[in-house]
């Protein structure tokens, strides 16, 4: 039973090995205009083992075992560079801290624009 084991286990590390890589999921690294893309996975991989033997009231003996593994890969964004310049495109919607600080510059052009104006308009006479 042993040697099964281990034969089931080097067979689905094999495969495991061979399929992880993001050719499998998003493609080779590609040029997109004046640009150089290179896709950017998430892998996660998970085993299972069980076995057992035991004997039975009718002079018996059973053994057994078995094996099981998952792999999920999951495309998370690209690399692009153009030239000396390199980022990070991300392939999910952006939340949280990222998209307050993609806001940033448009909240930083009202407050000037808010500004300007209050800049023109004269101020109240007072009467006191």
């Amino acid at each position: 039973m042993k040697m099964q084991f281990e034969d089931m286990l080097g067979r689905v590390t094999d495969f495991i090995h061979s399929e992880a890589k993001t050719e499998t999921v998003i493609g080779n690294a590609f040029k997109l205009g004046e640009f150089d893309c290179i896709p950017v996975m998430r892998v996660g991989v998970g085993f299972g083992t069980g076995g057992g033997e035991g004997d039975a009231k009718k002079e018996t003996h059973g053994e057994g075992a078995g094996i099981g593994a998952g792999m999920g890969l999951e495309p998370i964004g690209f690399l692009v560079s153009k030239k000396n310049d390199i980022q990070f495109v991300s392939t999910k919607a952006n939340s949280g801290l990222a998209t307050a600080f993609e806001k940033v510059p448009d909240m930083i052009e009202k407050f000037m624009e808010v500004k300007a104006r209050e800049k023109v308009r004269e101020p109240e006479p007072s009467f006191t």
